[in-house]
């Protein structure tokens, strides 16, 4: 499994995460008003978009969790 990259764009309001190379970006398709799923070719998800997110303090905490 590659690296798991977290993007926050403070202007944008836009949180991303990719679980695989963003260049294996196929299509990108619309879960819900705020939520955008990235697929590869064969539809498997690598990444989401959330919009319009705000983050309350100049930090954005993260856990990681391995199962």
């Amino acid at each position: 499994m590659e690296t798991v990259k977290i993007y926050y764009d403070k202007e944008g309001k836009t949180l991303t995460v990719w679980f695989d190379d963003p260049r294996k970006e196929f299509i990108a398709e619309e879960a819900d008003e705020e939520l955008l799923l990235m697929k590869d070719k064969d539809g498997k998800v690598i990444g989401f978009e959330r919009l319009n997110y705000r983050e309350n303090t100049d930090t954005l905490p993260v856990e990681f969790i391995s199962v």
